[in-house]
């Protein structure tokens, strides 16, 4: 189980620590909803955490079995709806991956990416687009 403590610090600005290791991370609202914009949204921070356990758990599979993904990145783009509601539409994710890995690794990979416990949460009226770049120097 994971546990946060969200604290509303006042002009659209939270700040969420974890419980245990009190590190903590800060969201604010975008200026277009009277904050400042200076730290990430909450719907950004969607996005980077599908990303982030997608990330994690492709390397839960790299360490077992050797690869090196160090370097590998994953831009987010989440785009939202107004109709019916405004709320999250889309999120799609392209994981660029530092090198190319035997077409046996990158199914492997590839698979664990989807094992993240993260990405079946979504309501299936969200469409999560997800591709892979390998990179060609290695």
């Amino acid at each position: 189980m994971s546990k946060v403590q969200v604290t509303y610090d006042g002009v659209q600005h939270c700040t969420a620590v974890a419980e245990g290791t009190g590190k903590s991370i800060t969201a604010g609202a975008g200026k277009e909803y009277g904050g400042t914009g200076e730290e990430l949204s909450p719907i950004a921070m969607v996005g980077s955490s599908l990303g982030c356990c997608m990330l994690l758990a492709m390397g839960t599979l790299a360490v077992r079995d050797g690869l090196n993904i160090s370097g590998a990145i994953v831009d987010v783009e989440v785009s939202l709806t107004k109709d019916p509601l405004f709320r999250i539409g889309a999120i799609s994710l392209l994981f660029r991956m530092p090198q190319r890995y035997s077409e046996q690794d990158q199914m492997k990979l590839e698979r664990a990416a989807e094992m993240c416990p993260i990405k079946p949460s979504f309501h299936p009226d969200i469409p999560l687009s997800v591709q892979f770049e390998y990179s060609t120097m290695s």
